[in-house]
């Protein structure tokens, strides 16, 4: 995947699970608390993609 396709899948990942972590259900927040870091990790490795030039 290159740099603009794991920012744009962090962004969605980030934001569905701020959505989940605003639930009632406490498996669910959990659920949105990993999701949210799973995009937060996927920006991180685009930033680190287009700072390489896609070389990695």
């Amino acid at each position: 995947m290159g740099e603009l396709t794991d920012k744009i899948k962090g962004n969605l990942n980030e934001a569905a699970g701020k959505l989940k972590q605003q639930s009632k259900h406490p498996e669910t927040r959990d659920e949105g608390a990993a999701q949210e870091a799973k995009g937060k990790g996927q920006q991180f490795i685009g930033k680190v993609k287009g700072a390489l030039g896609d070389d990695i």
